[in-house]
């Protein structure tokens, strides 16, 4: 085992935590007043399931030997044998327990993600339960096709490229909340009350966040210390940066002003398409994904304000179509400006080919992401219900969920220093 390795993927595990507090504060500000709290606490709760269900099932499914290159078979369940003295399949330098740790991250925040596709209107226990049976069901045999040893899709077995997620992470995640908001339906009030973000600073703070945990996130995807992890670190923060400017720019042409969440929203659109890329190419291919990033999910947030599909916080418009385009991109740059074409793909297979085996990889991901979805909450909303009452709704998550205010408003007011009582003569 490498020390320098260990401590890097490490230090990357926490990174890809930090992103879940930063999705909090993102999301959180995005929202309403009276549904802070619940919309944090979404993200928070995420943290808890996902750790504990990675630990007793979750990791063995995804990354455990292979059963039919569908799915890994239960011999690591409860961690069994996922030692933190020996390496294991998916690394020769690190422990077998950094490796689970550091996907752990990521089974956490995909479906955190989908959290804002159903903001302000969901049930705190239908939640739970949501998280439980999605990373089980859609997100681990993802995980396996793509990244495990075995796993059919990736390029262990077909040959798409994903290097830290567009497809197991964003396409899933925006696919799944695109369901979520026709299955859901409109928040009360959609279209008529104000909705707008009700603190803008937290989302900058979220969006900072996340953008910092982005370096683990895709630089520390490389399991190593060393070149790899160093150019997906520069093209991470590179196609952040282009695509926040682009949506800067297509602000200001559009409205004549420019937004402070639009910039935001414009980083993370950047950052989640480099992500599947991020390993494959240099840097001037990263300001062209950060571009496209901003236009595609720019034009996306229009489309689907204009349909009238409540997808609350726009999961799909940045994270579907932002992932969507990244898992293409790679193939269209990849080997351009870091290493070689040849270096990345599967021997005998051109461009062009790299180019279908990314599109096979982005239709299978949103046909398997959307259909297990709508299942899942169909089942859930004909059983324990999806929604709360409509006067829990109209009253606020924070308060009908949680019985607390995100923002506590005394409920006397102390009156100030009395005055003396005038004089006749003081007239």
């Amino acid at each position: 085992m490498n020390s320098g390795d260990t401590a890097w993927v490490l230090m990357s595990s926490a990174l890809v935590l930090l992103m879940v507090p930063g999705l909090a504060f993102f999301y959180g500000g995005l929202v309403r007043s009276k549904n802070v709290t619940a919309t944090i606490m979404h993200s928070f709760i995420t943290i808890a399931v996902v750790s504990v269900v990675w630990v007793l099932w979750g990791y063995s499914l995804a990354f455990g030997p292979d059963v039919g290159h569908f799915i890994g078979n239960l011999d690591y369940i409860g961690l069994r044998g996922v030692l933190a003295t020996e390496t294991g399949p998916y690394s020769d330098t690190i422990p077998h327990q950094a490796f689970m740790i550091f996907q752990l991250m990521f089974a956490i925040i995909t479906p955190a993600l989908i959290t804002g596709a159903f903001a302000e209107r969901i049930k705190f226990s239908t939640l739970i339960i949501f998280t439980v049976v999605w990373s089980t069901i859609v997100y681990a045999p993802l995980a396996h096709w793509v990244w495990g040893v075995d796993g059919w899709l990736g390029l262990n077995g077909w040959g798409a490229l994903d290097f830290a997620g567009g497809t197991v992470v964003h396409i899933s995640s925006g696919v799944a909340a695109l369901s979520a908001a026709i299955i859901f339906g409109r928040r009360l009030g959609y279209g008529k009350d104000s909705m707008e973000p009700h603190n803008v600073p937290f989302v900058i703070l979220g969006a900072s966040l996340l953008w910092f945990g982005w370096f683990g996130f895709n630089a520390g995807s490389a399991l190593t210390a060393g070149s790899s992890a160093t150019s997906a670190f520069v093209v991470t923060n590179t196609a952040g940066a282009m695509g926040a400017l682009t949506w800067a720019f297509l602000d200001w042409s559009f409205t004549r002003k420019v937004s402070a969440v639009g910039i935001a929203t414009g980083a993370v659109a950047g950052l989640a398409a480099v992500t599947p890329a991020a390993g494959f190419v240099g840097p001037m291919p990263a300001l062209v994904i950060g571009l496209g990033a901003g236009v595609f999910c720019y034009l996306a947030v229009r489309l689907i304000n204009r349909t009238k599909l409540d997808d609350s916080l726009d999961v799909w418009a940045v994270h579907g179509v932002g992932g969507t385009w990244g898992v293409l991109a790679a193939g269209l740059f990849v080997g351009i400006g870091y290493m070689s074409f040849s270096d990345h793909v599967l021997p005998g297979i051109d461009r062009t080919g790299q180019i279908l085996r990314q599109l096979g990889a982005i239709g299978i991901t949103w046909g398997w992401a959307f259909i297990m979805t709508t299942v899942i909450l169909l089942v859930l909303k004909a059983t324990v219900g999806l929604r709360v009452s409509e006067e829990d709704e109209e009253r606020g998550l924070d308060q009908s969920e949680h019985g607390e205010a995100a923002y506590a408003i005394p409920s006397e007011v102390s009156p100030g220093p009395t005055s003396p009582p005038a004089s006749a003569d003081s007239e």
